[in-house]
Order: C-alpha cells, then sequence, then structure tokens
C-alpha cells in the first residue's frame, strides 16, 4: 500500500506542475494588456509603461512564472491587480459558497444515481427500468444552466417558495444563517446534481448488472440469500469501482458547471470571481482560481484512486 500511495503522490505533484505550466502559458497568451485596462484607454505610454513595471509584468515570462510557483510553495499566492487584496483570501472567501455549493450537488447526485441505477438493474427491461433509462436520458440532453432558468421560473417566480438568487451567508451577524443558506443554495444544487446523476444512474445500472452475473452471486443465493441481500450487500459494493470513477471526471464538470450556475443565480462563489477577473485581465487572480480548481480535481481523483484500492485490494498488487 506504501507504494501504491506514493506513486499516486507522485503522479499528483507531476500533474499539478504540467496543470501549472499550461495554466500560465495560455494566460499569457492571452490578448490585452492588464496596465491599459486599469488606466482606461486615455492612459499615455509612460503611465502604462510605469504601472507594468510597478506589476512586474515587464519582466520575463520564465521569471514571473518562477516566482508565481514560489509563492505557491510558499502557501501564498499573488495580488490581485483590481481588489488590491491577496488571491487566496479572495479564494477562502469565495469558497464558503462554491464548496458547499459542490459538495451538496455531488452528494444529492451520487444518491440519486445509486438509487436509481440499482432500481433500474433489479428491474431490468421491465417498465421500472426503461423509465429511468427515459428520465436520464433527459438528464442528459438538458444543459445545467437552462434547468437552473426554467427552476427559478418554476420555485422563484410562480410559486415564490425560495429567491430567485442571491446569498444571505452563513452567518446570523450577516443577515444569513444555516437555513437561509441551504434554501438560496437549493435551486443551484439541483441544477447541477440532475445532470450528474443522469450520467451516473446509467453507468451504476450497467455496473450493477454486469455484477449480477458473476458467479459469486449464484454462489450467494444458492446460499439461501435473498434478491434484496444479494444486491446491497454483494452486487452493490463490486460495482463501486466504475461508479468511482465516473464520478471523479463528474467533479471536474461539475466545478466548470458552477462557473455558470452561480453566475444564473448570482452566487458570490468562485464561478463569478473567475469570471470577473478573466473580464478585467487580472491574471494573477485567475492564475491562482484555475490552479486551485485543478489541485481540487487532481486530489479528487487521487482520493478515488485510493477508495478504488481499498474496495478491490487486487489495484494494489497491479499498482507494484
Amino acid at each position: 500500500m506504501s507504494v501504491f500511495l506514493a506513486r499516486r503522490l507522485a503522479s499528483f505533484v507531476l500533474t499539478l506542475l504540467v496543470a501549472s505550466l499550461v495554466v500560465f502559458g495560455a494566460l499569457e497568451l492571452l490578448p490585452g494588456n492588464a496596465a491599459q485596462l486599469m488606466l482606461g484607454a486615455t492612459a499615455t505610454p509612460e503611465a502604462v509603461a510605469a504601472l507594468e513595471h510597478q506589476l512586474g509584468l515587464d519582466r520575463p515570462a520564465a521569471a514571473r512564472y518562477l516566482a508565481w510557483i514560489g509563492g505557491l510553495v510558499a502557501g501564498h499566492g499573488g495580488d490581485s491587480y483590481f481588489y488590491g487584496q491577496p488571491s487566496f483570501e479572495l479564494i477562502a472567501e469565495r469558497l464558503e459558497v462554491t464548496l458547499p455549493l459542490a459538495l451538496l450537488a455531488m452528494a444529492l447526485a451520487a444518491l440519486l444515481a445509486l438509487a436509481l441505477g440499482v432500481f433500474a438493474a433489479a428491474r431490468h427491461n421491465r417498465l421500472g427500468d426503461v423509465a429511468v433509462m427515459a428520465l436520464s436520458q433527459a438528464g442528459l440532453a438538458v444543459p445545467s444552466f437552462w434547468l437552473a432558468i426554467l427552476l427559478i421560473l418554476l420555485f422563484a417566480v410562480r410559486l415564490q417558495w425560495v429567491g430567485a438568487g442571491g446569498f444571505p451567508g452563513w452567518r446570523e451577524a450577516d443577515g444569513g444563517g444555516l437555513l437561509p443558506g441551504l434554501a438560496a443554495l437549493a435551486l443551484p444544487v439541483l441544477s447541477l446534481a440532475v445532470v450528474q446523476a443522469a450520467i451516473l444512474a446509467r453507468v451504476t445500472r450497467s455496473a450493477v448488472l454486469e455484477a449480477l452475473r458473476e458467479d459469486y452471486v449464484r454462489t450467494a443465493r444458492a446460499k439461501g440469500l435473498g434478491r434484496r441481500a444479494v444486491l446491497w450487500r454483494h452486487v452493490l459494493r463490486n460495482a463501486l469501482l466504475p461508479v468511482l470513477t465516473v464520478a471523479g471526471l463528474q467533479f471536474a464538470n461539475l466545478l466548470t458547471g458552477t462557473i455558470v450556475v452561480e453566475n444564473v443565480f448570482v452566487l458570490p462563489g468562485l464561478g463569478r470571481l473567475v469570471f470577473q477577473a478573466i473580464a478585467n485581465r487580472d491574471l494573477p487572480l485567475v492564475r491562482d482560481i484555475v490552479i486551485v480548481l485543478a489541485a481540487a480535481v487532481i486530489v479528487l481523483n487521487l482520493l478515488v484512486d485510493l477508495a478504488a484500492a481499498w474496495i478491490d485490494p487486487r489495484l494494489r498488487t497491479v499498482a507494484r
């Protein structure tokens, strides 16, 4: 297990390094000048040059990349051009919205997918199976932002059960609280979870159907175990490996989906922050947000690998 973990950690570091190179290089190719944008179109070339020197934009790209990586290793990012604050402070503030949103959406998607996938597999080629597959196909065809708009029209405009957007905060002193915060995230979570659950439900159904054909299922039934006990105690655990793998990949799509959904619901999360940073060409803030999101996806995939190795110990032997 130690060799397996060491290899996964080395892969994590290498992937993060490659991601940092890609992020830095891509942002360097973006057109426009941050100093010119900050000073306006009427700024003189001398003023623009002075601000570029102050921001360090006149330094070679390699020097700026190494300075950025050194700051990340030391535990601090760059300073935002437009907010005048350390980028990690801004990211930490916005994570109070984005992180609960992403985790709640993923948890809801997983619960829905497991329940629907197992239900469909247990009723293979029957009415329940056909209904679940039809619903999942519809979920695949609906973009999360379009579903978000429909949910706003139904629950906020027509029924007026919740607000159409905004976030009151988690602290009662700021006029929010736990229940108001969860209520504000209910529609965004649902709009993100439905699409992910549709994909995961189909994967769960296929994995469970494949596991039901294994010899150990016949053996368990021959020993007198009921169909439900076999399904939940034996089949589901062996079917979880492909489900976990796909769920890890889905989390990346879910994080990118939050960028659009947060703008639809006017949520002060990372999605709106990165949107505003790109519009303002605030490169230090954009770089740090993207590398934090990349690190989150890589860490999640590392955890998925470890969970898969815990479920199926054979994977540790193969990894050696």
